[in-house]
């Protein structure tokens, strides 16, 4: 189908981007792209986190962007953790292959599946917040399922299947840039949530969707 084809496509053009780059320059990425990720998170996600972690809930991010940028994001955003596509590397460089689950589509709802199993959430009583049709797997594994700001084939299945629709004031997908040296560059924009429960606690994903990836070399 057309989000298999779409999910193919994203992931050979992320495996292309990578492919040669040293662990180094990766890591030099997710550092200096990071200030401007966090400046970059709506006030509403921001006040949505504050709520969740106020009430003892764990927060978590999960994206189809490299594990050097979601990973620190998280930290820096106070989270439990970040769940991000982990490249194979062989001799400090990344061979342009997978090591692990590609998280995007149905790759992303595997990944919320497992931690969801490991750390006991049920995910009946979680909630899901999205602005993509691409998270259509992670949407309907949940018992909450809210559309933000959605594209258009989202927004027609949240009104089919009478999801909640939350428009922010601007649009959410606002891209970063970054460049270092003329050598790397990434594009993301905040773009959906996953909240669980597990024994009167919350858990809370934020997914950081990679727009763009180059590395020049």
């Amino acid at each position: 189908g057309d989000q298999g084809e779409a999910s193919d496509e994203t992931k050979a053009e992320f495996l292309s981007r990578i492919e040669g780059a040293s662990v180094d320059a990766l890591d030099a990425l997710g550092t200096g792209v990071l200030p401007r990720l966090v400046s970059q998170v709506r006030p509403e996600s921001k006040k949505l986190l504050k709520m969740h972690k106020e009430a003892g809930r764990d927060t978590w991010i999960v994206s189809a962007s490299p594990t050097v940028v979601v990973e620190p994001l998280a930290v820096s955003l106070g989270m439990t953790g970040g769940l991000g596509t982990r490249g194979e590397v062989v001799d400090g460089h990344y061979t342009g292959k997978l090591d692990g689950p590609f998280m995007y589509g149905t790759g992303k709802a595997v990944a919320i599946e497992k931690i969801a199993s490991d750390r006991g959430y049920d995910l009946e009583r979680c909630y899901a917040y999205s602005d993509s049709i691409s998270d259509l797997p992670m949407m309907e594994l949940v018992g909450h399922p809210v559309a933000v700001n959605p594209d258009g084939a989202l927004d027609r299945i949240a009104h089919e299947r009478g999801w909640p629709v939350v428009i922010f004031a601007r649009k959410t997908k606002r891209a970063v840039a970054f460049s270092s040296a003329g050598a790397l560059s990434v594009g993301a924009a905040v773009g959906a949530y996953f909240l669980g429960r597990k024994h009167g606690r919350s858990a809370t994903l934020i997914e950081v969707a990679t727009r763009r990836l180059a590395l020049r070399r």
